[in-house]
């Protein structure tokens, strides 16, 4: 069986707005392509890139994978849209893509504005992750074919691996909760009632740390929604949502 394993999106159009879109920690490029082709339909320059260690077999992600990386990839995502010559850039990801979207907030003052699907900034430590993760690898693996042995066999090294991943994706939140003062351009927040991996409540939260320190917030709460924003029952809302809260920055940024 041929499963869909991403890669990195660029979808251009003209003029000088562009936007970035970072995916999930247990999925690749596919979570936000749908996301992305609705924008460069509106009218936007979109890069997807695919987080490094992602894209087929979940060792992978902790072999090759880590925050510097994800970093490193949410960075040159922002260089290569600058590089192709848009000036007005906003950012947006979905659960730990939202730690990198929000990163790149409190640290590049070239960018408009953006936000975070789902995403724990506030509470990484009530996540789901360590029980879903091995369910998706092993789903994995039996799609490709692997003795149960094997499976098993892989499953127990994830196992042994996947704290110490986890531990440092924690730490990374920690430190963004604490330069949230950082951001004072427009933030956009969406999150489902029904999330599974996630507290519901961490995106009112965030909302509310963030209008204290008088961020521009614009927050969405989607009551039926699980944690997939960009694919499940709320996504045909969320990217008019999305649209809408880009339109309205943009705006303001082609006034000044």
């Amino acid at each position: 069986m041929k499963t869909y394993t991403g890669e990195t999106c660029f979808f251009p159009h003209s003029g000088k707005r562009g936007v970035i879109l970072l995916h999930a920690y247990t999925g690749n490029s596919n979570d936000v392509r749908m996301l992305a082709r609705h924008l460069n339909w509106a009218g936007y320059t979109v890069c997807a890139p695919l987080f490094t260690g992602h894209g087929g077999d979940p060792r992978k992600i902790l072999q090759t994978g880590n925050p510097d990386e994800w970093w490193d990839d949410t960075r040159m995502a922002i260089f290569r849209l600058k590089d192709y010559g848009l000036t007005q850039i906003a950012i947006f990801g979905l659960s730990l893509g939202g730690l990198f979207a929000t990163k790149a907030l409190e640290e590049d003052p070239s960018l408009a504005g953006g936000g975070v699907f789902a995403s724990p900034i506030t509470s990484w430590g009530a996540t789901n992750v360590p029980e879903y993760f091995p369910r998706l690898a092993a789903k994995y693996y039996r799609q490709h074919g692997l003795a149960p042995d094997l499976i098993q066999e892989r499953l127990n090294w994830l196992d042994a691996r996947l704290p110490q991943q986890l531990g440092a994706i924690q730490q990374l939140t920690k430190e963004l909760d604490q330069r949230l003062g950082q951001i004072k351009r427009p933030f956009f927040i969406a999150q489902g009632g029904a999330d599974e991996m996630i507290d519901p409540r961490s995106g009112a939260t965030l909302r509310d740390k963030l209008q204290a320190q008088g961020t521009p917030v614009d927050y969405h709460y989607y009551p039926t929604a699980t944690h997939l924003l960009t694919v499940n029952s709320a996504h045909r809302q969320l990217f008019d949502d999305v649209e809408h809260f880009l339109n309205n920055l943009f705006e303001v940024q082609n006034d000044k």
